[in-house]
């Protein structure tokens, strides 16, 4: 069977596309699974559900499994770290998915270290901020108030990691967040490349040693 000889990927589905075209170029010699990234909007439900999933997989893949999520993802103190050494699993050294996408190890605090950006990639621009809204509406939250935390944010960055950022330049308008597009930044998929692969070395030798 395929999962005795591969490892898995479990990774929050905001990265789908990306992770897809490179397992489709040869790049990732993995099974693939997805979390959905509408998950996001709650600590608690994207623990649960991120547990369901490794649990199911562990004992299918003896050789190991890589989690594509962010030390942050699940919470200010690394509550995602310790969630991936709870199971004996290897993590991408990122912070966040925006972090995968420049290359991980703190690189986003890098790019915006006064926090003065939105940093959005497509899996963001993609239905995941519509979901937000109607997540706050249902707290009673109007589309103003979720306007006004932007205040004090200069404008949007777009990481145009699949090159298509002109097609997306209209999908930001659309989310109305009141900020300017200031950039859109060719980055192509080199850098996600180098933290899966960090990460699936990691497992290898990890699994090499027990």
């Amino acid at each position: 069977m395929a999962e005795k000889t591969k490892l898995c990927i479990i990774s929050c589905s905001v990265l789908k596309k990306e992770i897809q075209k490179l397992a489709k170029q040869g790049e990732l010699n993995a099974d693939l699974i997805f979390v959905s990234k509408y998950f996001h909007v709650e600590y608690s439900l994207l623990e649960k559900n991120l547990r369901l999933i490794i649990k199911a997989n562990l004992r299918r893949y003896p050789k190991g499994a890589i989690l594509v999520y962010g030390d942050l993802c699940l919470g200010p103190n690394e509550e995602m770290k310790h969630l991936a050494g709870e199971y004996g699993i290897v993590k991408v050294d990122a912070l966040n998915c925006i972090d995968c996408l420049l290359g991980g190890k703190g690189k986003v605090t890098e790019a915006d270290p006064n926090q003065e950006m939105f940093i959005l990639s497509p899996g963001f621009v993609t239905g995941f901020f519509d979901s937000v809204k109607e997540t706050a509406r249902r707290e009673g939250i109007d589309e103003e108030s979720l306007k006004s935390l932007f205040n004090g944010l200069k404008g949007i960055v777009f990481l145009d990691s699949l090159g298509e950022g002109e097609k997306v330049r209209e999908e930001i308008e659309k989310m109305n967040t009141g900020l300017p597009i200031l950039e859109v930044k060719s980055i192509g998929l080199e850098n996600l490349k180098l933290v899966l692969s960090d990460a699936m070395e990691r497992n290898r030798c990890l699994k090499k040693v027990s």
